[in-house]
């Protein structure tokens, strides 16, 4: 099994009222040797907002804001904006995060030039009832049941007026245009779909009338090892590397206790993503330690960035829903983990 070294809780939440219940789930970039944190920040009454950090190492916090940098401003996002990620594209920083209001979460974006100005460009998802979903979905093929158990039936009242749409989160753009197109994983439980696309323009309810006809075209991981048994869901942005995009992403297993969320790590190919190579038959950690098995959420290692340093891979992540903490392995000794897996 590989050695993952965990290095220890790197952000906890502070008197400040925007993030005084707790920080989890950060976005991490490292650009022009600058490290980068965005982080998920939660108030009193579960309202979340995303605060900011500077990175002097992967280790240290050099640079703290003491208010959000994002916060809702937009009916689709009124009860939060959670678990940021973030990718640099042909210059620009695409940080995407769910949106929340209160009866659905659905991924949107934000886009900066400089990484201190984001320009909120609404939902990239689709905006879709379970029972439309179902029915395009199944035209051409039988999908997992999975998919019924855990989008039909939500415990959510409408009290707010709003129609009950499937949940789609966890969106995270690959670094690069593959094959000159824009491409993002997302979740619709329980597994990892693909979009890829020429512009974002082209993210219309067509569009998504014509994807979910095909779905099954365009998952690109589902559940196998009991460790992820119940679904997965995209973590990290995508590394590249010469053996395929390095995916470090999560698993759940619902156990007696509820439950248990662990990191786990695939390769896709470089220029068919939708395409998986190998994965570890094993979560590459899972909660072990105070921190991550008790919080606001017990038993939680939510992986959602990383940066690489030499042959070490910071993977940053959410320990029990409340803090923010870091682990490390050698990228060159997970490869090749990886890839006696191969598919």
């Amino acid at each position: 099994m590989i050695q993952v070294k965990k290095e220890g809780i790197l952000l906890a939440g502070t008197a400040n009222g925007f993030e005084n219940e707790g920080v989890l789930n950060p976005a991490v970039i490292e650009d022009n040797g600058v490290i980068h944190l965005f982080y998920r920040a939660v108030s009193r009454g579960n309202y979340s907002s995303i605060g900011y950090c500077k990175l002097s190492d992967p280790l240290t916090i050099e640079y703290r804001s003491d208010c959000p940098l994002l916060f809702p401003q937009l009916d689709y996002e009124s009860r939060g904006v959670e678990d940021p990620r973030i990718s640099k594209i042909d210059g620009l920083f695409f940080l995407s995060y769910t949106a929340y209001d209160g009866v659905n979460a659905l991924g949107a974006l934000a886009i900066s030039g400089d990484l201190l100005h984001f320009e909120k460009m609404g939902l990239i998802v689709p905006q879709i009832a379970y029972e439309e979903f179902s029915h395009l979905a199944e035209s051409k093929a039988v999908i997992n049941e999975k998919y019924l158990r855990y989008n039909e039936i939500r415990n959510i009242r409408e009290n707010l007026g709003r129609k009950l749409l499937i949940w789609d989160k966890n969106v995270v753009f690959f670094p690069k245009r593959i094959n000159g197109k824009i491409c993002f994983l997302h979740r619709i439980r329980p597994d990892i779909q693909l979009v890829a696309v020429n512009e974002l323009h082209e993210l219309t309810a067509e569009y998504w009338q014509h994807y979910f006809l095909h779905f099954d075209e365009y998952i690109v991981m589902a559940p196998k090892y009991k460790h992820e048994v119940s679904y997965i869901g995209a973590g990290c942005p995508p590394v590249e590397t010469a053996h395929g995009w390095l995916l470090i992403y999560h698993g759940v297993h619902d156990t007696v206790d509820g439950y248990v969320y662990s990191a786990g790590a695939a390769l896709l190919d470089l220029q068919q993503p939708q395409k998986e190579i190998s994965r570890l038959p094993y979560a590459l950690f899972k909660p072990e330690l105070e921190w991550e098995l008790t919080g606001e959420v017990n038993n939680v290692c939510f992986p959602t960035g990383c940066i690489r340093r030499g042959d070490r891979l910071y993977i940053y992540y959410g320990a029990a829903d409340e803090r923010i903490a870091t682990a490390s392995v050698n990228i060159h000794e997970l490869l090749d983990e990886l890839l006696k897996y191969k598919i």
